[in-house]
């Protein structure tokens, strides 16, 4: 491994991934335009190796192979070596992930691509030792092979990777069935998950299981809409479920990434901001329409992880926290039975033992992962043991270090927004709208332009890359759910402003929209994505704003956009709904009964009004709160509030519309949830 005192070009970066790389003694470039021409001048393939910053596999492949001096030579020596960051550039991530999954029928990190100078693919894989070891191919000798062919019969290759590069192109462009969905695509997702829920530990299949929340999102509002008591079962045993087992962290609160495991015990350790923002809005939910103290608890727990260990003294949320702690996976969460007992005494040590199922075997490599799983008071409230685990999270930081990822998102940022924001509406705490507004002022100051256009990421004082759709979009979402947690017209007016922003710049005539702007970077295919994996796509929590605009305004302008982006889905729902669920909540809003209610109120009601529609869960019903020093604005936003008014002596009217049909307004709040339920 090279020296501190050599580097490579990967030293001037701002991405904690990155940096990790720039000591190799690999010559790694960032993703460049120069590169591809040094690439072209020497006759060079690119070897292009993707990852992130708290990725196990991608530590332990740099371990065996970047550091490796033989290795590193012959890159050197054969190839033009690119590291990038998947996280700062997901659509470059998107486009050659497609291109793994394509060519090998899986994925995952480290990516690795080989591919010619203009960055068309005839390899792909993802983790390789550097020498063959179970099933793994060697990277010494891919790269050999490769490198052979190259000075051999370069034409081949070139001819394979045009010939990929054309066929995702043509699917890329496959005409789509633009038809209107209906209600089927909820049922048939609905007994996808019937099938697929693990009644015994809940989720869904088996191992590896995934949080996946929006799953459990558009569960919880088909309860709500269908009264599907089996929808709720899956929601609650679900989380239930993943607070007893290791996934969630119980000394130091948040989740891990995933369970690698059925029970939901042994996690990926590596802690996600987005799976811990999406989990937070769920747990909240459920809370508000069970009233069970277990999610609120949860809910609570998660966010004072966010705000001790992931928030930034300007109010930005960092990446990720590492799985791995001096090379070893797990090491910084699990304990021995003398390590509690050293810690705590021997009494309150066995007494949490007891409580966490902490053995002299372990559950994890020789050591503990604290967790619930068989204990059947697994949700007791006991002051006592919390202070014993706060014992144990003090003793665990000093104990080792943790790796963690320090750059701001805007995307991410833009989730945690909803979740803090979700927070304060359902649990009526002002520290977490104040935490959700202090995010967005600091996606405001730094990682916006002058022109109002977002960067994708922020470290150390710079701002990196040009917007995504995610960015805009789950920066809208924050939006919406700041207007409906605080009725603040000018929330509502930058939504709509942002979704204008994402017609104009990454809409495709032929429906739908493309993960980067018209005017940026364009990779060999503009990907474009519908899927709603670890994260909601941007393409389907667009078309959840499109939808809720829609309502809220009465514009047919926005009812169009939204028509048009559910049609974009027909397919895609026809083929695998269960694969789109945050896109089907927006669908549920299109499909199944909905009210409108616009709250008349005079400045005395306001605040009763808006506490009242806030902490309840009507998901299929759209509030407008209109006063008369709001009451401009809001018509200009949405005119038809102009003919909502109070009468004379009256402190509030709540006019109700539901499915296209209004009614003679109700002017108590009581009446007016009578009639909501």
């Amino acid at each position: 491994m090279k020296t501190k005192s050599q580097t490579n070009a990967l030293i001037n970066e701002t991405s904690p991934y990155l940096i990790q790389h720039a000591h190799n003694p690999v010559d790694w470039y960032p993703w460049e335009s120069a590169v591809f021409e040094k690439a072209k001048n020497e006759n060079k393939p690119i070897f292009l190796s993707i990852g992130y910053s708290t990725c196990h596999w991608c530590h332990v492949m740099a371990k065996e192979s970047f550091e490796d001096r033989e290795v590193a030579d012959y890159l050197n020596k054969y190839f033009v070596s690119i590291k990038v960051d998947r996280e700062e550039r997901p659509d470059i991530d998107s486009v050659y992930m497609n291109v793994c999954q394509a060519m090998t029928g899986r994925g995952g990190w480290p990516l690795t691509i080989i591919m010619t100078p203009d960055q068309k693919p005839f390899f792909a894989g993802t983790y390789f030792p550097k020498y063959q070891s179970f099933g793994h191919p060697g990277l010494l000798k891919l790269l050999e092979t490769v490198a052979g062919k190259w000075k051999s019969s370069p034409e081949r290759l070139i001819s394979d990777s045009e010939y990929i590069t054309k066929t995702l192109t043509d699917s890329a462009k496959d005409e789509k069935n633009m038809k209107q969905p209906g209600t089927l695509p909820v049922t048939k997702a609905a007994r996808y998950f019937e099938r697929a829920f693990d009644s015994d530990y809940g989720g869904f299949g088996s191992a590896p299981k995934f949080p996946t929340p929006h799953n459990l999102m558009f569960l919880l509002r088909l309860y709500h809409t269908k009264n599907d008591k089996n929808a709720l079962l899956m929601v609650e045993k679900t989380l239930a479920q993943m607070y007893r087992g290791g996934i969630f962290d119980h000394v130091g609160f948040g989740f891990s990434r995933y369970s690698t495991d059925s029970k939901w015990l042994v996690p990926h350790f590596e802690k996600m901001l987005y799976d811990n923002a999406l989990l937070t809005i769920i747990y909240l939910e459920t809370y508000a329409v069970t009233n069970n103290p277990l999610y609120k608890t949860v809910a609570e727990k998660t966010l004072t992880y966010i705000n001790r260990e992931m928030t930034s003294p300007d109010g930005g949320f960092y990446c990720a926290q590492d799985a791995d702690s001096e090379g070893e996976e797990g090491k910084f969460y699990t304990f021995t039975i003398d390590e509690i007992k050293a810690v705590l005494g021997n009494e309150d040590g066995k007494r949490l033992c007891q409580r966490f199922s902490v053995t002299s075997q372990g559950s994890f490599e020789g050591k503990n992962i604290l967790n619930l799983i068989d204990n059947a008071e697994y949700f007791k409230n006991d002051e006592k043991i919390e202070q014993m685990l706060s014992k144990l999270r003090e003793y665990r930081d000093k104990r080792t270090t943790l790796h963690k990822d320090d750059k701001m998102l805007t995307a991410w940022n833009a989730l945690m927004i909803v979740a803090f924001t979700k927070a304060f509406r359902i649990l009526g705490q002002p520290s977490y709208l104040n935490s959700a507004v202090k995010a967005l002022e600091f996606i405001s100051t730094n990682l916006t332009d002058k022109k109002g256009e977002l960067y994708i990421s922020f470290r150390n004082g710079k701002a990196q890359g040009s917007g995504l759709l995610d960015d805009y979009a789950f920066l809208a979402w924050g939006y919406l759910e700041l207007y409906e947690s605080t009725y603040n017209i000018r929330y509502l007016s930058h939504c709509e402003s942002l979704s204008k922003k994402i017609l104009s710049r990454f809409a495709d005539n032929d429906g739908g929209f493309y993960m980067n702007a018209s005017a940026g970077e364009q990779l060999i295919i503009r990907p474009k994505e519908q899927y709603d994996g670890a994260m909601p796509s941007g393409n389907s929590v667009f078309a959840y704003c499109l939808i809720k605009l829609a309502y809220l305004t009465g514009e047919v302008f926005w009812q169009q956009q939204a028509d048009l982006q559910l049609s974009f889905y027909y397919s895609r729902f026809e083929e695998q709904p269960f694969a789109h669920s945050f896109a089907l909540i927006a669908l549920m809003l299109s499909v199944f009964p909905t009210k409108e209610v616009v709250c008349a109120v005079n400045e005395d009601m306001f605040e009763k009004t808006v506490k009242t529609i806030t902490q309840g869960f009507y998901p299929q019903t759209s509030f407008l709160v209109k006063t008369a020093a709001n009451a401009g604005e809001l018509e200009k936003l949405a005119p038809f509030t102009k003919n909502y008014a109070l009468q004379q002596g009256q402190a509030s009217a709540f006019y109700i519309c539901e499915n296209k049909s209004c009614q003679a307004p109700v002017n108590s709040l009581e009446g007016m949830l009578s009639h909501l339920k």
